[in-house]
């Protein structure tokens, strides 16, 4: 995937009504109508959304008589995961480090508890 076609999926991405309208597409293929059943928008303004997930790649429009379903195509979501995977390992290293940390301090805290006083003369 180039970085545009990455930018493009992530700016289709950003919208909470575009990521719903995939979360629907995910349960199965729907007509426009049926997308644009649960949202307070405009014909033109849902449009718009599925123009932007349809450039993206992330939805296909069939033709079947006089129904045109729209489709899941998830592909470039596969692409996205790949990329944040990388970033993924990143911060679970980074817990692994802050989990060690703190029990090490957890740990001091529980040993200095235990411990005698000093005399210190």
């Amino acid at each position: 995937m180039t970085d545009d076609r990455l930018s493009m999926t992530f700016a289709a991405l950003a919208d909470p009504t575009r990521r719903a309208i995939l979360a629907r597409l995910a349960e199965g293929e729907a007509t426009v109508k049926e997308l644009s059943a649960p949202f307070a928008m405009s014909g033109p303004a849902i449009s718009k959304h599925l123009r932007v997930l349809e450039q993206a790649g992330l939805i296909s429009r069939g033709r079947e008589a006089q129904w045109r379903p729209c489709r899941l195509e998830a592909a470039p979501l596969a692409e996205v995961a790949a990329f944040t995977a990388d970033y993924r390992r990143f911060w679970d290293s980074s817990y692994a480090r802050l989990d060690a940390y703190l029990q090490f301090v957890q740990d001091g805290l529980h040993q200095d508890e235990t411990e005698e006083p000093r005399d210190e003369r």
